[in-house]
Formats: structure tokens, sequence, C-alpha cells
């Protein structure tokens, strides 16, 4: 893995800017790659599962290599500042809370930082909630009978003896509320 100030550039260069999200999720990725010694992912060996969709999961993907496009990041909105690490060759995995707010750099450099601020004081480490999921499927595709447009086959819909993506399908519910 690159030096500290080397990868902390690299996830300012990806995400365009230097704040306190970006820092939270590359704490997080450095607290799980101790934790469960992590390299970064060159297929699906690392898989994460963030309850956000902040700033911190650029961190994520250039510190653990997990992108949304290969798979292993995926999404269990809850609005928690909490991401869940899993690595397929140990079996091993371990869910990550913020303990508070992070605090931010304050002009500090983020070695000096780093040394000041340790992943066990910026994170509750706990046993994961959600199984390792399984690997990413590739599913073929078919055009929906109602927009013509081309969707995954695990996204449609049969309703009416037509196959409708969920933009044309209408969810059956008796209790409009």
């Amino acid at each position: 893995m690159d030096d500290i100030r080397t990868l902390w550039e690299r996830c300012i260069d990806f995400h365009g800017h230097s704040c306190t999200g970006l820092l939270t999720g590359f704490m997080a990725a450095l607290h799980a790659s101790d934790l469960l010694s992590l390299r970064k992912s060159e297929d699906e060996g690392i898989v994460c599962i963030s309850e956000n969709d902040a700033c911190g999961i650029d961190a994520l993907q250039v510190v653990l290599g997990c992108t949304a496009g290969r798979g292993n990041l995926l999404f269990h909105m809850t609005g928690k500042i909490a991401y869940s690490f899993y690595s397929r060759e140990s079996g091993h995995s371990v869910r990550l809370i913020a303990r508070g707010r992070i605090p931010g750099l304050d002009g500090m450099d983020i070695v000096e930082y780093c040394s000041l601020h340790s992943g066990e004081e910026l994170f509750e480490a706990m046993d994961t909630r959600i199984p390792l999921p399984e690997r990413a499927r590739i599913f073929d595709s078919y055009i929906c009978d109602g927009c013509g447009e081309l969707a995954g086959a695990n996204w449609m819909h049969l309703q009416n003896g037509k196959k409708l993506c969920p933009d044309c399908y209408v969810k059956y519910d008796r209790f409009r509320i």
C-alpha cells in the first residue's frame, strides 16, 4: 500500500477536494485494512457495504479498490457513518461505525493526524450485521415493453404479459397511502 500521505493525496485528487467526509472514509479504510490485513482489491476480494453515500465513499474506492461497477461496493442506506468490510480470502469481516463526528485536519498534515487519531478512537468495531454478499453476477438484458429501453433481467417485472423495467412497472398496492 502507498504511504499515508501519497494515498491521501490520491483520495483528494479523485474526490476533488479535502473535506471531513473524505477523511472519515479514509480513516475507516485504513482502520479496516489494519483489522483485517487488507490490501487493495484487484477484483472482489474485499467487499464494503456502506450505510451512506457521502464523501467518504470516494476514499474507500481509492484505498481499498471497492467500486460499485466492480460489484464490491454496495449500499445499505441507513444514513449512518458505518461501513462493513469483508475479506473473501480470510473470511473475516468487521463493521465500523463512527463514535461521533470525525475531527477535521485543521491544517494538520495527514501523517500527523493519523499519529494523533487512531482508528480505535474514531470508530467502534463490531461484528457485521449483514452476511457476506455473493459475488456480482452478470445478467441478460431485455428491452422494456413500456419504454423500449434496455434493462437487466434482474430488474425486470412481468405485468399483464409484458416485461417492464422498474420505471414502467406499476406496483400493485390496494392501500394507496
